[in-house]
Formats: structure tokens, C-alpha cells, sequence
């Protein structure tokens, strides 16, 4: 079942120069979650397990398989909506635990969905998931898309945004992303 990653496309919202399937997305966040990690435990003191990140990375979307990829703008334009996604998440999570052994679906189920005890590590994901989105746009400028990223002003997550336009910023050697109202500084 997981080998049809590869043939669940995402950005269905704009058109892409390069396609990009949640097989190679997953992955990608898989990498930057466990960069994440590293870098909070060596540079930071944390104690953040690094290589569960990389797990919950690969699986993070995992449910896309049953589901497809809703893209963001309309997953989180409500609560209604966001619920109801949620709950067709959980459907898509118990049919593919369904497949497994009964021995192997405890140890699946904590990597499927968010869970409340790995709470702090879902919030790396997220942040990984964010950067590889970031990613994605910077790679699609460069291909001659849009001016200032404004392809992902609509595409990406709302709480997805580079403030006051890159341009700008790179004039004083500094970008700034936004993950959820938290400053971020990228560049040097």
C-alpha cells in the first residue's frame, strides 16, 4: 500500500514546473525533521529524539494514500472542515492499519496520526513540513515562477508566509519566515 506515495501528486492548487509526489515529499521532511532535531539537541542542549523525527516524517502523510492530498488553503479554512478532515484521516489511518498483522498495528498507529504524548515531536514535523513547502516555492522561483514567491501566497499554508518580501530582506543579508506567528530568521 505504501508504494502508491508515489502517485499521490501535491500542489494540486497551482500549476507546478516540476511535479512533486508525497513519496519525495515525505522523505524530504523526514531529512529536515531529523536536521531539526540534531541541530536543537547540539546547538540548543535539547534532548529531542531525532530519529523518531525522521520516522514521523516519512509517515506524516502516509494517510494521502486513502484520502489524497487536500491542499492546505482549504483543509484549515474552517473548524467544520478541519474536523471533518480529521475525521476522514482517522478513517484512512484504521483501513491501513487494518492491513497489518494485529501485532504490527500498535507500533503503526503511533506514527500514522498525531498523538498527544508525542506532541513536541509533532511540532518539529510540522515545522519540517513548513520548510519543505518553503522549499518547494524557492525551487519553483527558480525555475521563473512568480516574483517575491507570490505562487505560494496562495498555495502554501496561510501560516506559511515570508514577510515583507525576500527582496528586500536580502539587502541586509536576512530572510524572515513566519511558522504560526513564531519569527524564524533564515539567511546570514
Amino acid at each position: 500500500m505504501l508504494s502508491r506515495m508515489k502517485f499521490i501528486n501535491r500542489w494540486g492548487l497551482m500549476r507546478n514546473t516540476k511535479n512533486e509526489n508525497i513519496c519525495e515529499h515525505s522523505l524530504e521532511v523526514a531529512f529536515i525533521a531529523h536536521a531539526l532535531g540534531i541541530i536543537n539537541n547540539q546547538e540548543f542542549g535539547g534532548n529531542i529524539n531525532a530519529e523518531r523525527l525522521a520516522i514521523l516524517g516519512m509517515y506524516h502523510d502516509v494517510t494521502e494514500i486513502v484520502t489524497g492530498d487536500m491542499p492546505t488553503p482549504v483543509k484549515y479554512y474552517n473548524p467544520i472542515i478541519r474536523n471533518a478532515y480529521k475525521e476522514v484521516e482517522n478513517v484512512a489511518k484504521d483501513a491501513l492499519l487494518s492491513g497489518l498483522p494485529e501485532k504490527m498495528r500498535k507500533t503503526y498507529d503511533s506514527v500514522l496520526m498525531e498523538s498527544t504524548e508525542e506532541e513536541e515531536l509533532w511540532k518539529y514535523v510540522k515545522a519540517a513540513d513548513k520548510i519543505s513547502a518553503l522549499v518547494k516555492c524557492i525551487e519553483e522561483k527558480g525555475m521563473g515562477k512568480g516574483g517575491k514567491l507570490a505562487i505560494c501566497q496562495s498555495s502554501c499554508s496561510p501560516r506559511l508566509c515570508l514577510t515583507k518580501g525576500i527582496s528586500k530582506r536580502k539587502q541586509r543579508g536576512k530572510s524572515k519566515i513566519s511558522f504560526s506567528g513564531e519569527q524564524v530568521k533564515a539567511g546570514g
